[in-house]
């Protein structure tokens, strides 16, 4: 293993997941608080200090041993998850939808922040790798934070989401994959199902959709 490589790699995703992560579970809880569930709020886990959202194991410790045990060719990681009451919500099937949506859509912004943030580096002549490659970074780490997390299995995002938009019956059918679902798509990331028949489309769509959101920026700075 190529420690020089492994501290490059570090120091270009370091600030990306960072804020990836914290702004991801950030915004869950402000989304929890705003439709009715304080606990979140009342935990200070609705805050962008990232030491509140790191997960020593999950954050830490497994993408490096994953990094060191795969050569680099697959991570995986995981933020502290938000404390969330759904019963708490006002409306908690439909408030479901959005609270679990908000993670994603922090990425999103985040994806179309770095884009933005790599046009105007190179329109301004900035011509340092470093800084080119963190925007390139915060960009993928984005896109596939926002991929993955909405892929529709329980306790995932998506998983969330389906589970509001579902009719109560199939919903509940759904809802009960839940205390499973973590090593259901443990095992689908490993035979690869996730990313041949997930993540490579849905990552491609989402590049190509930021790509449409910044022709405007690209036109004015004079790349197109």
């Amino acid at each position: 293993m190529d420690i020089a490589h492994l501290i490059q790699t570090v120091a270009i995703y370091a600030l990306p997941v960072i804020f990836a992560i914290t702004l991801h579970e950030a915004a869950h809880g402000y989304a929890a608080r705003h439709f009715g569930d304080n606990t979140a709020w009342m935990m200070g886990r609705v805050t962008l200090n990232p030491m509140r959202h790191i997960d020593p194991m999950g954050t830490i410790l497994m993408p490096l041993i994953l990094y060191f045990a795969t050569s680099g060719t697959f991570l995986f990681g995981y933020a502290k998850p938000v404390p969330v009451r759904f019963d708490k919500l006002r409306n908690p099937k439909r408030d479901m939808v959005w609270v679990a949506l908000a993670g994603p859509a922090a990425n999103f912004v985040q994806a179309l922040a770095w884009g933005a943030g790599l046009y105007l580096l190179q329109a301004l002549g900035v011509n340092e790798v470093f800084f080119l490659k963190v925007c390139q970074g915060g960009l993928l780490v984005n896109v596939v934070m926002f991929a993955f997390n909405l892929f529709p299995l329980p306790p995932l995002d998506g998983g969330r989401i389906l589970v509001g938009l579902l009719p109560h019956r199939q919903a509940e059918l759904v809802s009960r994959v839940e205390p499973f679902g973590f090593f259901i798509v443990m095992g689908l990331v490993v035979i690869g199902v996730i990313s041949t028949l997930w993540m490579h489309p849905v990552m491609e769509l989402t590049f190509g959709l930021l790509n449409v959101l910044l022709m405007p920026l690209a036109f004015l700075l004079g790349f197109s």
